[in-house]
């Protein structure tokens, strides 16, 4: 690190995901990495917790003014994402009631607003996220992250939607589910050393020797097969370029009313 600081400004939060491996598997070790689930980071970040946080983009939304965003990184799906999943027994028209996981802003936000667009109301009861519970209370039940992966793979039948896919039918954009954030307040340098080393590490992860890595690293962690979690990294996608900041304003203005678009650090 190149700046005198105090602890919490060698702190990165990041989701407890599978989404982020490609950049946290080999970030440098001088950063102390806070892992904490989406709806805590943002808690943490503004709590000065860390110095930058990986949250959902309707949190960032929520503290618009309060927090800047790190260019060229974020988690985003051009399609099908995989990871954000609509279940149920019945087709999503017939369904009269969803269960939304307490656990992710952005993709509850974001399925109201496609339910809406089809001209759809299912009322929405909000849970812990736990599929069998979900569905036996509701028609449908709302699962994000690894939790929705595992609940894929045992229960295809089961799947409704993909969030990814039924938002980029809807606009041709992709669809950014989480973003890099930092205090408006954080030293400017700190925040430079941060985003000089998140994109170094995943800027690594696009040699193929590297990426085996993180891609084995990853399956022995979460207990996916390789073959599953090489087929996520090219559903999910950590950078964040032209068609993505697009996406990005475009949920922000139309899922979340914030009449301004993102604003980025420049470095």
């Amino acid at each position: 690190m190149n700046c005198s600081h105090p602890q919490w400004q060698k702190t990165i939060g990041r989701v407890v995901f599978l989404n982020c491996d490609p950049i946290f598997d080999g970030l440098d070790n001088d950063w102390t990495i806070l892992p904490a689930p989406p709806a805590w980071l943002t808690g943490h970040l503004l709590r000065r917790d860390c110095l930058v946080a990986s949250i959902p983009l309707a949190d960032y939304a929520k503290h618009f003014e309060d927090l800047v965003l790190l260019p060229e990184i974020g988690i985003s799906s051009h399609g099908s994402v995989g990871s954000v999943l609509l279940f149920g027994a019945r087709p999503v028209e017939e369904m009269r009631d969803i269960a939304l996981p307490t656990d992710s802003a952005t993709s509850n936000r974001l399925l109201q607003y496609l339910l809406e667009k089809r001209g759809l109301s299912p009322r929405a009861i909000e849970m812990g996220p736990d599929l069998p519970q979900m569905l036996k209370r509701c028609d449908g039940a709302l699962l994000i992250g690894d939790r929705a992966l595992w609940e894929a793979e045992k229960n295809p039948q089961l799947v409704r939607m993909d969030l990814g896919q039924a938002w980029y039918d809807e606009t041709g954009l992709p669809m950014v589910f989480g973003v890099f954030a930092a205090r408006k307040d954080s030293p400017e340098q700190c925040l430079a050393d941060a985003h000089n080393d998140l994109v170094k590490s995943l800027e690594r992860f696009s040699d193929e020797g590297c990426r085996e890595i993180v891609i084995a690293n990853s399956s022995i962690r979460t207990g996916f097969s390789v073959a599953r979690v090489k087929r996520y990294f090219t559903e999910v996608s950590n950078k964040m370029e032209k068609m993505e900041v697009e996406g990005l304003n475009k949920f922000l203005g139309e899922v979340c009313g914030v009449d301004e678009i993102a604003n980025f650090v420049a470095f």
